[in-house]
């Protein structure tokens, strides 16, 4: 694996509405190897060239210890929102393992996203973060079948092993839930997916269910998703731009789409509005009474 250069590892979130209620970001990997269809990093303006290939930050876990050591505030660091931090080379080199390490011993909490079932690793850490810090965990499902999953997200673990991990996060007493998100037009956005995402989500342990409702698609990323289609849903393409031109935001035509993921959600009690999961996995006063009771 590349080892490229870095100044820096943390960003400061400056804006109001903070992703899932993160005051840090942080990419441990520039690049991604997961191969999805739909990926909004490939686009242009995130100037990650060759995307497919997962590149490490050089002496990236001694700038980041030096970065929380200097951080008059604590916060929730977010990992995974640009590059998949459980990429297939974690698995040797552990720089997320070690950066949790990190971010426990200077107590930070996490808000974490992935597809790979390599998260259930850490198991141990995110407990330890937990003791005192808030943690989020996110696990994206797209599919609740798996030979679609296979298709659209094909260097990635199935739906069901991921579905799998939540459980034992669960398990664990850990705040997990699914992103469903991204709900891909005429492929995706059927009914019955969306239904079988929200159950098998709660089955296993999931304590919300978030999505935006559509796919994103702007340069870069157009023209992969659109060779995608041609070589795996026949026709589609043209579909594509008849329905949506060129705009950004493709939402699904499936009117009934965001009624269905609203009532389900009720129907199993998961919370799916963003400032409700915020507001329920940090519990700020409620860990500040624990403090006080042990200090």
């Amino acid at each position: 694996m590349e080892f490229i250069p870095a100044k820096t590892i943390l960003q400061k979130f400056t804006h109001g509405d903070n992703w899932f209620g993160a005051d840090y970001n942080m990419n441990l990997y520039k690049g991604c190897s997961h191969g999805c269809i739909y990926c909004d990093s490939r686009s242009d303006c995130y100037q990650v060239e060759n995307f497919d290939t997962v590149r490490a930050k050089k002496d990236e876990l001694q700038i980041l210890e030096k970065e929380l050591q200097t951080k008059r505030k604590k916060g929730v660091i977010g990992i995974g929102a640009m590059s998949d931090t459980y990429n297939p080379f974690e698995k040797q080199y552990e720089i997320t393992r070690n950066a949790l390490k990190l971010i426990n011993r200077y107590g930070f909490g996490v808000s974490l996203e992935t597809k790979s079932d390599l998260i259930v690793r850490d198991i141990d850490i995110f407990k330890e973060i937990n003791r005192l810090q808030n943690v989020i965990l996110k696990l994206t499902i797209t599919a609740s079948d798996d030979d679609l999953s296979k298709i659209i997200e094909p260097n990635v673990c199935r739906s069901s092993e991921r579905l799998k991990a939540m459980k034992q996060l669960a398990d664990a007493g850990l705040f997990v839930g699914t992103l469903l998100t991204p709900i891909i037009p005429f492929i995706t956005d059927t009914e019955e997916n969306v239904k079988q995402i929200i159950r098998l989500s709660y089955e296993n342990g999931a304590k919300f269910v978030w999505s935006m409702g559509g796919v994103t698609l702007r340069e870069n990323q157009r023209t992969y998703f659109y060779n995608q289609l041609d070589k795996h849903f026949n026709g589609l393409k043209d579909k594509y731009i008849k329905t949506f031109g060129n705009h950004y935001i493709c939402n699904s035509p499936n009117k009934n789409i965001a009624i269905i993921f609203k009532e389900e959600c009720q129907k199993y009690g998961l919370l799916y509005k963003m400032e409700d999961i915020v507001k329920s996995y940090k519990n700020t006063n409620e860990k500040v009474k624990q403090l006080k009771l042990f200090s």
